[in-house]
């Protein structure tokens, strides 16, 4: 049986500033780390940032194409694994939302939309613009010398990128500059404390403070979904992680997640996905 790992910024030992972040260019990471080739998730929030090469990038079981300007930003408990060319590079940065949020203490990730939401668009294609201006906070972050106020300089060039990154992501997130934009993000982190008990949207309504009709146009006006749909697909991405890690039975992630009829389980499962929890677990994650 299959448990695909969950590794701790410590477990990347090479080139790191503090227990909590590391920094990294993409060769030298590659030659120091083999285990990342595997299919893996990380406890802790990751910048991928590809300057040359190719390949491919699953992140949740969605593939994306990687190519010069490929950025990604990924959040704790993504389940994701590459096929990369030989001359891939770039950058890799590893670090812990806690570190980041008591160093600048005034905010946090979240107000960040690209870490809005475990729904989140994960990738972001820079173009040559783009790529320059974080090219050059990246280069300094690996030049950086060890020492007094390293961990300082260090988070505040990661601050910066993700400054920089912001203004590209808006072309890719309708969040950003909707009216909407508060609602949506509000649902959306009511969904990630609440969707394992919580799956119907009249709870999210009424938390809002807002009718289910007009939590229905919100949710239609940025995602082209129904409020339902939204809870659904949040709901089948951490059945399909827990299916992935193996570490629990089909009846047992069934249970965690809420579901007290383990048949009713199955049908709202394959109705979303079309096919059953123990097809999807053999054919796409045995080996």
């Amino acid at each position: 049986m299959v448990k695909y790992p969950i590794y701790e910024v410590h477990n990347f030992k090479c080139n790191s500033i503090h227990e909590d972040l590391y920094v990294n260019t993409f060769q030298e990471h590659l030659k120091n780390h083999a285990f990342v080739e595997e299919p893996h998730r990380h406890n802790s929030h990751l910048l991928l940032f590809f300057t040359q090469g190719t390949g491919t990038h699953e992140v949740d079981f969605d593939v994306y194409q990687i190519r010069r300007g490929s950025l990604f930003v990924l959040q704790p408990g993504q389940l994701h694994h590459w096929n990369l060319s030989e001359d891939i590079d770039g950058f890799v940065v590893i670090y812990s939302g806690e570190l980041y949020n008591l160093y600048f203490g005034n905010k946090n990730l979240t107000d960040y939309p690209f870490y809005g939401s475990a729904k989140t668009q994960p990738e972001m294609v820079l173009n040559e613009n783009e790529i320059e201006s974080v090219l050059h906070y990246f280069n300094l972050m690996m030049a950086q010398p060890a020492g007094m106020r390293q961990q300082d300089r260090m988070l505040n060039l990661l601050d910066c990128i993700h400054i920089e990154i912001t203004h590209s992501y808006a072309k890719f997130d309708a969040h950003q500059t909707h009216p909407y934009n508060l609602k949506i993000q509000q649902f959306e982190r009511l969904l990630e404390q609440y969707f394992r008990r919580e799956k119907g949207p009249s709870f999210y309504a009424d938390r809002l403070s807002i009718t289910l009709k007009h939590l229905n146009r919100i949710c239609n006006e940025i995602l082209g979904k129904t409020a339902t749909e939204v809870i659904a697909e949040r709901v089948v991405l951490e059945i399909k992680r827990m299916l992935a890690d193996r570490q629990l039975s089909v009846n047992e992630i069934a249970d965690a997640l809420g579901f007290e009829d383990y048949s009713y389980f199955s049908r709202f499962f394959k109705k979303q996905t079309g096919t059953s929890p123990t097809d999807f677990r053999k054919k796409k994650l045995s080996i």
